[in-house]
């Protein structure tokens, strides 16, 4: 009986054995070549969409002939729909970060309060070359008739001024001096009080906006960031190699956020939230196409975590479009024709609540004493 136990146990050992050897695969023998690793075609033509100089010679050009025609007009509209309504009048300051040369817009109440008695606005203009434009009129009137000063920069970068201006784009950087400066101007006017200065801009202007209020100290006392840019690193992965070629070969820049990381982190507002100091208020739009709301939503989540004594935020969700890139000109909607506001009812809820935040921050009816 042992001995058939023993058999059996040998039998079953050598059964088992034999089913672990199936299940191991045999180690390929020395002599047996690897297979060839395949070689993929370089796709020209995909590696050409693809690429993105670093080379500030390469910075996309323009037509300067046309922009400066077209500035031109813009002025021409300017003087005239202002004629018997406001000042305005256009000049230029040095910026105080390099001396250049910023061409400047005015618009005054025709009849001032004397020494120190209005507050007053800096408007940033949007694009990355963008320009203030007569889209604009209907809200600039509307503001000097509640007594505010508005100044609008055309910062470094500015189209309709030539290729000097145009070639010294530097978004996020000196471009931000620029705008600052704007500030200094203003204190030389008399009836501007300096202690009751805000700033506005939209897009790319509520972007330089942005900055200028997350330096910690700043001179204005509040400001609006409509559907601002807000994080340049996510931006330009979001929009890719067309978009990027306007950032990359920009002489601050000289190069995509991998090869720049610091500088990229250091000219996006939405890293700097934590230095804000004075109260802000950002409008941004769910069906936004330019500053798609993927970029916006994280800046007025971050706003409202951290700063909520400071921060006033909205969200437009699918507001009526302006006439192009969908939500991002929501609250910038003008009849080309009469240049007159042409409301939706998120419009006029935006530039309530907007008249009703600087009517708080900047006292528009007030009048400062005589110094």
């Amino acid at each position: 009986m042992q001995t058939e136990l023993q058999g059996l146990a040998l039998r079953l050992l050598r059964g088992g054995l034999g089913l672990l050897l199936q299940v191991i695969p045999a180690a390929p023998a020395a002599t047996q070549a690897a297979p060839a690793r395949q070689v993929v075609p370089m796709d020209s033509a995909r590696a050409a969409l693809l690429y993105v100089s670093n080379q500030p010679e390469d910075h996309p050009q323009a037509d300067f002939a046309q922009q400066i025609a077209g500035k031109a007009r813009t002025d021409s509209i300017f003087a005239a729909r202002s004629r018997g309504v406001m000042e305005y009048r256009k000049t230029t300051y040095k910026s105080a970060v390099d001396g250049m040369e910023i061409p400047v817009y005015l618009f005054a109440p025709l009849q001032k309060r004397g020494s120190r008695g209005h507050a007053a606005m800096v408007w940033v203009h949007g694009g990355v070359h963008g320009s203030w434009d007569q889209n604009y009129l209907p809200f600039i009137k509307e503001a000097v008739a509640k007594g505010y000063v508005i100044v609008a920069p055309e910062y470094r970068g500015s189209t309709g001024y030539g290729p000097a201006l145009y070639n010294a784009i530097d978004y996020g950087g000196k471009e931000v001096d620029d705008a600052l400066t704007a500030y200094d101007y203003l204190k030389t006017l008399p009836y501007v009080d300096p202690e009751r200065v805000g700033v506005m801009g939209w897009s790319h202007g509520g972007f330089i906006a942005a900055h200028l209020v997350f330096r910690g100290a700043t001179p204005f006392k509040s400001a609006a960031a409509i559907v601002p840019v807000t994080n340049l690193i996510f931006r330009l992965s979001y929009k890719g190699p067309g978009y990027q070629r306007s950032f990359a070969t920009q002489a601050g820049l000289r190069g995509l956020p991998f090869e720049n990381r610091e500088e990229y982190v250091r000219r996006s507002p939405y890293y700097h939230v934590d230095s804000l100091r004075v109260p802000l208020l950002v409008h941004v739009a769910t069906n936004d196409t330019d500053v798609n709301f993927e970029e916006a939503r994280p800046l007025v989540d971050a706003l409202i975590a951290r700063k909520p004594q400071l921060a006033e935020t909205r969200i437009y969700w699918n507001p009526t479009p302006g006439p192009a890139s969908g939500g991002h000109t929501f609250s910038r909607r003008v009849n080309r024709e009469t240049l007159e506001r042409d409301d939706s009812p998120e419009q006029i809820d935006s530039w309530n609540r907007t008249w009703a935040f600087f009517e708080r921050t900047l006292r528009p009816s007030a009048r400062a004493p005589s110094r």
